[in-house]
């Protein structure tokens, strides 16, 4: 019996809610897809292997050399390093976690 007046009470609130909450309006829209044919792709691969030939291909047009020009400010050195607060500093590395790097991960 406490199970019915407990879903009377909440009937009332749960309309309240649903009337406080405005109805979801999706932010996205996806095409619908399901009206075109999917490609054969073994189809597919035939006609770009046959479009696409080494021979038939232009070179890109080669790009000037721009030189490289340094970067304005202050080089990193090691006092700059240390002055960092620790929370940016980085964490020192364990004698396992330096093994597990050389040897490349799990064994």
């Amino acid at each position: 019996m406490g199970s019915k007046v407990s879903s009377k009470m909440a009937a009332p609130a749960a309309r309240v809610i649903q009337q406080a909450i405005r109805p979801h309006a999706p932010l996205i829209k996806f095409p619908n897809r399901q009206e075109f044919p999917r490609p054969n792709v073994v189809e597919v691969l035939k006609t770009l292997v046959v479009n696409t030939s080494p021979h038939k291909a232009p070179a890109p047009p080669p790009r000037p050399h721009v030189p490289l020009t340094p970067i304005s400010g202050t080089a990193d050195s090691l006092a700059s390093i240390q002055l960092l607060p620790a929370r940016y500093r980085r964490r020192p590395m364990t004698v396992e976690e330096m093994d597990y790097i050389q040897r490349g991960g799990p064994e």
